[in-house]
């Protein structure tokens, strides 16, 4: 390994060590159809689901089996039929969707029990379990069609998951539930998921599907939506494949009923899962009820935090170097941007009340984050605190970012400007730059 590819490698261990920490103990409901079940992707995935459960995940596994259940009918000469997009399970159907699931099943636990010498799952030993944990009852006749042996969720056994969970052991759940009285219905594998997450209240509720996830207008995927977004999305009905038309209406609900994440990735991306989890930008859209950014006050648990994030830009000159013992003394100045739980950026407000100004510093958002305008909402959260605590006017010192002041309303101005406390400490050999912006009232 040369040393540059170790530097990276040592680099994102280093930034994904906070998920590391934030997701030991959450419980991930992990739902795919059958055709990444028999997919060349699956060892791949089984690799990623083992690292997930050795980092400490309670993962529930949720898994359809459409491509085997029309095999299975194909193969004992029986017809399709569906009505709204939903299978209508007659008798002769059922008795397909059971043989079609059940291979299907068994097939995945093999998988997940690997471990060979020199793969990702060599040492490791994944205990599978099951169980009747869903309930069901049939649709019924919609629109005047009997869809017989279709059926809904009508309870999920959460108590019994968790306990499996709590044994260390990854859940299994096929796409078919019983009722009370013992009949076996087919169920639609994103309703199951669904219904499973919300049951667990779990972290994250992620959709393999056919589509790197959500795409904007011109073609870009969208890294984050909130649920009312997305719903005016589902209802334009643009751009959406055949998965996202079953999988996003499922995600709006789970995480509007407590699922505190959904997620859309790729089927066909290797190494999707890890990808999403354990870096920043991560590949699939990512559905949450609330905004995913969001700004908080700094308090005195954040200061390793801010340490690590100006101390780049310490060391490249971008911004004078401050010492652990004065960030503490001034946290109460500091703002922070999150993405999901994890800092990316911050800010600070120094007041100089006598001459009713105020010095925004500290201005920082790591490179990934750059463009998802946290340094404007920032710059401009730190601008509403200074106005309504009665200051007139911001200031800035800067040496490397004077253009994208500028073009925010910024004018430049000369260090006798400065207020007199902040002038007798301006440093002549940085050379600052010194912008200024008058504070509007409202």
């Amino acid at each position: 390994m040369g040393d540059d590819e170790a530097i990276r490698f040592v680099d994102w261990v280093r930034g994904a060590a906070p998920y590391f920490h934030a997701f030991r103990g959450k419980t991930f409901v992990l739902a795919f159809g059958g055709e990444v079940a028999h997919g060349e992707l699956m060892d791949d995935l089984c690799h990623d689901c083992n690292l997930l459960a050795a980092l400490g995940v309670r993962l529930v596994l949720v898994h359809g089996a459409r491509p085997q259940i029309e095999a299975e009918l194909t193969r004992r000469g029986q017809e399709s039929h569906y009505h709204k997009g939903l299978r209508i399970t007659d008798e002769a159907a059922l008795e397909c969707v059971k043989a079609a699931v059940g291979v299907t099943r068994i097939n995945l636990e093999a998988a997940l029990s690997q471990g060979l010498p020199n793969t990702p799952m060599a040492g490791a030993y994944m205990r599978v379990t099951g169980g009747n944990f869903v309930t069901a009852r049939p649709i019924g006749v919609v629109d005047g069609i009997d869809f017989q042996y279709t059926g809904t969720v009508r309870k999920v056994i959460a108590e019994e998951i968790k306990a499996d969970l709590d044994q260390q052991n990854v859940v299994l759940i096929s796409n078919l539930g019983v009722s009370p009285s013992g009949e076996i219905f087919n169920l639609v594998m994103e309703e199951v998921a669904e219904a499973v997450a919300t049951a667990l209240q779990a972290e994250k509720l992620i959709y393999l599907c056919d589509a790197p996830g959500l795409l904007d207008e011109e073609g870009r995927l969208i890294e984050a939506i909130t649920a009312d977004e997305a719903e005016r999305k589902l209802n334009a009905g643009v751009g959406l494949t055949e998965d996202l038309h079953l999988f996003l209406p499922r995600a709006i609900k789970a995480v509007r009923k407590g699922v505190a994440r959904a997620h859309l990735i790729d089927r066909d991306k290797d190494g999707g899962l890890l990808l999403e989890f354990f870096t920043r930008q991560g590949v699939g859209t990512m559905v949450s009820r609330e905004p995913l950014y969001r700004l908080r006050q700094a308090s005195i648990d954040d200061v390793a935090t801010l340490l690590q994030l100006l101390g780049p830009l310490e060391s490249d000159g971008t911004l004078v170097r401050r010492g652990r013992e004065l960030i503490e003394m001034e946290i109460d100045r500091f703002t922070l941007a999150e993405h999901d739980g994890v800092v990316v950026g911050c800010a600070a407000l120094y007041p100089f009340a006598e001459d009713g100004m105020a010095e925004m510093a500290c201005l920082a958002v790591t490179p990934e984050f750059r463009r998802a305008g946290l340094g404007e909402r920032l710059m401009q959260h730190i601008s509403d605190r200074a106005r309504q605590a009665g200051f007139k006017e911001l200031f800035v010192l800067t040496t490397r970012t004077e253009h994208w002041f500028r073009e925010r309303g910024f004018r430049e101005m000369g260090p006798e400007e400065l207020p007199e406390r902040k002038r007798d400490l301006y440093n002549f050999q940085r050379r600052s730059k010194i912008f200024i912006k008058p504070l509007q009232n409202n």
